[in-house]
């Protein structure tokens, strides 16, 4: 063309969580029946909505006032519902004016990090879930900046990789903290969190904490709203319905924030975002009225509750069918709806395979896996999808150096379930032992 029409942060906008769908869909074509553990769409796995939420929404769809333009910060109803939620614990009070709409968390999130200034950078988790990374990414033309989460530790962060990224890079405005953690299902404790907070005090950075999953919390965890720990911490929180109620195609996600009063610059900044959000002119109205009669209906608890049992069930299901299998890090999920699992150090290589009967579905996998630059659990996570139908996600696409895989703890079959891990457990084996590592193929 005649100029270069590509943005310079283009070559981060990267989503293997859908991306390997279109390899699944191939293999399907083939004949493989698979098991989609890939995306965190408790929908797509079989979660069926009670009735008394479906009759919320269809009364509401029987309203014309569903169909209109709502105001572009979202329905005031809402905005003074959801305030009143942060209000009453008694910590940061907040207005029905900080509290912003968007269509889904995604929007919300290419947002907070679009208005930012290009040389501004959010130092977020690593891993971490794709659009966080890729948004940040994308916003400064640069890789994205992280701190390491650790897999010998709960996957954790590590402070004090955070407080040297901090320390010897001016250029970082801001943390990203995910709790519950996606991909990884940790649940920070409280002292933890509060270690980020003062640090944020400490170079005077504001905090970004994206807590979609806070009420999905299990296995005797809990986890603090972080408007009750930030004090006069300038932040900002991510919320939404898509993964709670569950309602992912309602796309309804909004942000909460806090002391923007405390300091101008961050007042002038958010400001930013609502005028982006007012370009658009208002997100969609229908699912933000439903969330007052949702939260409040007194089914509400008793469903959540059902639901973080399941998962809770499940999530120890898998940990017990993986924790010993030699090659893995394994650590039991207690928070959100997926696993990660990462390989030891060297463990993986170039080399290795799993038997695949279907001559065309091997070729298919074998001329993935060759390309230039494929990761070594991004060839893992092939194989598994072409030799047994799992559909998993390699955790090298969520901006980290570790090696392994998410998967999702979304299958409500239990037996399917526990055919799933076994399955895995039992490829991990093999696949290990395909191939034995040397120095000169190993990572």
């Amino acid at each position: 063309m005649r100029n270069n029409i590509v943005h310079i942060g283009a070559g981060e906008l990267t989503y293997e969580i859908r991306a390997i769908v279109e390899i699944a869909d191939k293999l399907k074509k083939l004949g493989i029946k698979t098991n989609m553990e890939n995306i965190g769409d408790p929908i797509a796995k079989g979660e069926i909505l009670p009735a008394w939420m479906k009759e919320i929404v269809a009364d509401l769809a029987q309203k014309d006032c569903s169909y209109g333009y709502c105001a572009t910060r979202g329905v005031l109803e809402t905005r003074e519902f959801l305030c009143e939620q942060v209000n009453q614990r008694g910590k940061v009070q907040i207005t029905p004016d900080d509290i912003i709409f968007f269509n889904g968390l995604g929007d919300a999130i290419h947002k907070v990090y679009g208005q930012l200034k290009r040389e501004a950078r959010v130092l977020g988790p690593s891993p971490t879930y794709s659009t966080h990374s890729s948004a940040e990414g994308a916003h400064a033309g640069q890789k994205p900046v992280t701190y390491r989460l650790d897999p010998d530790n709960n996957w954790y962060p590590d402070i004090d990789d955070m407080r040297l990224s901090v320390k010897y890079n001016p250029a970082i405005s801001a943390i990203l903290v995910i709790n519950p953690d996606n991909p990884t299902g940790a649940v920070y404790p409280e002292r933890i969190l509060k270690e980020i907070i003062a640090l944020c005090k400490e170079y005077d950075l504001f905090l970004i904490c994206d807590e979609i999953y806070h009420n999905l919390c299990y296995n005797g965890t809990a986890t603090r709203p972080i408007s009750d720990l930030v004090g006069d911490l300038p932040a900002i929180a991510m919320k939404g319905i898509s993964k709670e109620i569950p309602w992912p195609g309602s796309r309804c996600g909004w942000i909460e924030i806090y002391n923007a009063d405390k300091d101008p610059v961050f007042a002038r900044y958010i400001q930013s975002i609502l005028d982006s959000k007012m370009v658009e002119v208002c997100s969609t109205t229908l699912p933000q009225k439903a969330i007052p009669k949702i939260l409040s209906h007194p089914q509400y608890p008793v469903y959540l509750e059902e639901r973080r049992n399941r998962y809770e069930k499940f999530s120890n299901l898998a940990y017990d069918r993986l924790k010993d299998v030699p090659g893995l890090r394994v650590n039991r999920t207690n928070g959100a709806f997926y696993m990660s699992v990462a390989f030891e150090k060297g463990r993986l290589n170039s080399e290795q395979t799993l038997p695949i009967d279907n001559v065309e579905v091997r070729k298919l996998v074998e001329e993935l896996v060759n390309k230039p630059g494929v990761e070594t659990d991004k060839r893992f996570v092939y194989y598994l999808l072409a030799s047994t139908g799992i559909c998993v996600v390699p955790i090298s696409s969520f901006c980290t150096d570790e090696r392994g895989f998410r998967i999702t703890l979304l299958e409500k079959d239990e037996q399917e379930f526990v055919k799933i891990f076994d399955t895995i457990a039992e490829a991990v084996t093999e696949y290990l032992k395909s191939v034995k590592p040397s120095c000169n193929i190993c990572e």
